[in-house]
């Protein structure tokens, strides 16, 4: 390809993450006023889920189908799907609909936000360029992010929030046609060997299993609950002996045998299921328990988007200087201090307060995020590469998806506790309302604060949990750094010793 074909195809994925970051934000934004619309309170745990669900059980398939038919199709197949899911969400009347639709566009995004990064490998072999597209795919989603609450909150103090979901069409119209005008997909060797069909499956019944467990963990019994995880734990045990004998396994278990890449993978995990807490609860903290409008509680966000690239550049300049260790660890303590925020906050924290809390939130993620994309991709062997990028895209959405469920469980905990020690006079239809700065002036006045205390409490006990995470995450970054110093004094030392030795002898 020449470089004007790479640059309006690099252009074209990078549409890719401004609609992630539209989607993310705006629906943020927009959703208190869906779960007061829908009735949907007690659903919140799920229509994040949902979407995430259906990212995680399709990521590594859409990798596999990548090398089948070729990697251009597939994100145009995938992209679709999302716009066709955006569509569904706007056009629902009802919450079951509106998660039917969630999934279908969770599906697609799962496709729509992983083949780009498979692709910029194949257009951009030397690391460091590499490197820099990833950080404008950051800034792209950055970006999106500063103008996604901006338009999220306008359009649904204006209009309504169905209208928020027609503006991914467009840009998914315009990604599609100039992936197929510009894109020469290089040649690859085809293969005949036969599709795993056995591991797919069981990989997605597994993970459906497992997560609709976890987010049943408050609505159905402890025995239903259990049989469930019992049952996707077995199942996942299953899909590694039926992978040690594919001929083309969904997820390799050399993957795993990679010391390197499994510390990337932990790392992973940690981090994103500790960052869902605050992009998620936030805007809810603040139309909840500051009454603020829509417009304003979306606009929380933007501090975070804002460092968010900066975190990336900084982490771009640093990255010659300091191990990918070191950089995770400060994009980690960064997160620490937007939840150590939080935490110690009341339910009357000051807007500016929670615009710095947001501010370290996103460069902790900026530093963080494209230091391991990137390390992922070098420690993986070169055949990985593909279906390594694409599982730890998995992990990060299962961490999400799995924190999410145990978020809306603690939520709805704190709920439902709240609503029986009010004895009678608050119910979960009054606490829908207050979820909404529009809907909350019909609520009466006298009971405001105590339904604030309701809500605060469930929220405050997510931020707790999800510092919890991340200061296991620094934790085992720096029990890491300590063994490869270790290794590298022991090596040293040994070197010394054979050079002596040979000394001796001569």
């Amino acid at each position: 390809m020449n470089k004007k074909g790479t640059l309006i195809v690099t252009l074209a994925l990078l549409l890719s993450n401004a609609m992630a970051g539209l989607d993310g934000t705006i629906v943020n934004t927009a959703l208190p006023a869906i779960i007061s619309d829908l009735h949907a309170i007690q659903y919140m745990g799920w229509i994040v889920a949902v979407f995430l669900l259906g990212m995680a059980v399709v990521t590594p398939l859409w990798s596999k189908l990548g090398e089948r038919i070729g990697n251009r199709m597939t994100y145009q197949i995938a992209t679709l799907l999302f716009a066709i899911g955006s569509i569904f969400q706007a056009l629902s009347s009802n919450i079951i609909f509106f998660l039917i639709a969630r999934t279908i566009m969770g599906i697609g995004a799962g496709g729509m936000n992983t083949i780009p990064f498979i692709i910029y490998a194949d257009l951009y072999t030397n690391l460091r360029k590499r490197s820099k597209i990833i950080g404008y795919a950051t800034a792209s989603f950055s970006a999106a992010a500063i103008i996604g609450p901006l338009i999220g909150g306008w359009i649904v103090d204006t209009f309504s929030w169905h209208w928020v979901f027609y503006i991914n069409v467009p840009i998914a119209l315009i990604s599609i046609l100039s992936v197929q005008l510009f894109f020469k997909e290089p040649k690859r060797i085809s293969t005949r060997e036969k599709i795993d069909y056995l591991g797919a499956a069981i990989m997605v019944i597994s993970l459906v299993t497992l997560l609709t467990g976890i987010q049943m963990v408050e609505t159905a019994s402890i025995s239903l609950v259990s049989i469930l995880i019992i049952v996707s734990l077995i199942l996942l045990i299953l899909l590694f002996k039926v992978e040690e004998k594919a001929a083309d396994p969904i997820i390799p278990n050399r993957l795993f045998k990679n010391g390197p890449l499994l510390v990337d993978f932990i790392l992973f995990a940690l981090l994103w299921g500790a960052f869902v807490a605050f992009n998620i609860y936030i805007p809810m903290w603040a139309q909840g328990l500051l009454g603020l409008s829509a417009l304003i509680g979306g606009a929380t966000q933007i501090p975070g988007s804002i460092t968010n690239f900066a975190g990336s550049v900084v982490g771009a300049s640093m990255q010659s200087r300091l191990s990918k260790y070191h950089m995770v660890a400060l994009g980690t303590l960064a997160f620490i201090i937007s939840f150590g925020i939080m935490v110690m906050a009341g339910i009357n924290i000051p807007l500016w307060l929670l615009l710095v809390a947001g501010a370290f939130e996103g460069f902790g993620l900026g530093l963080s995020f494209n230091i391991l994309q990137i390390s992922v991709q070098e420690d993986a062997e070169k055949r990985d590469i593909p279906i390594a990028t694409s599982f730890a895209y998995l992990l990060r959405i299962l961490s999400q998806t799995f924190m999410s469920s145990i978020y809306g469980v603690i939520l709805n905990h704190a709920l439902i506790k709240g609503v029986a020690e009010s004895n009678g006079k608050i119910s979960i239809a009054m606490l829908n309302k207050l979820s909404d700065s529009q809907s909350a002036g019909d609520l009466p006045k006298n009971l405001l604060p105590l339904m604030q205390q309701i809500m605060y409490g469930g929220l405050h006990n997510i931020m707790i949990v999800a510092l919890v995470l991340l200061t296991i995450a620094l934790v085992f970054n720096v029990g890491m750094q300590l063994k490869i110093k270790k290794e590298k004094l022991f090596n040293k030392s040994k070197t010394m010793i054979e050079s002596y030795e040979m000394g001796k002898n001569v």
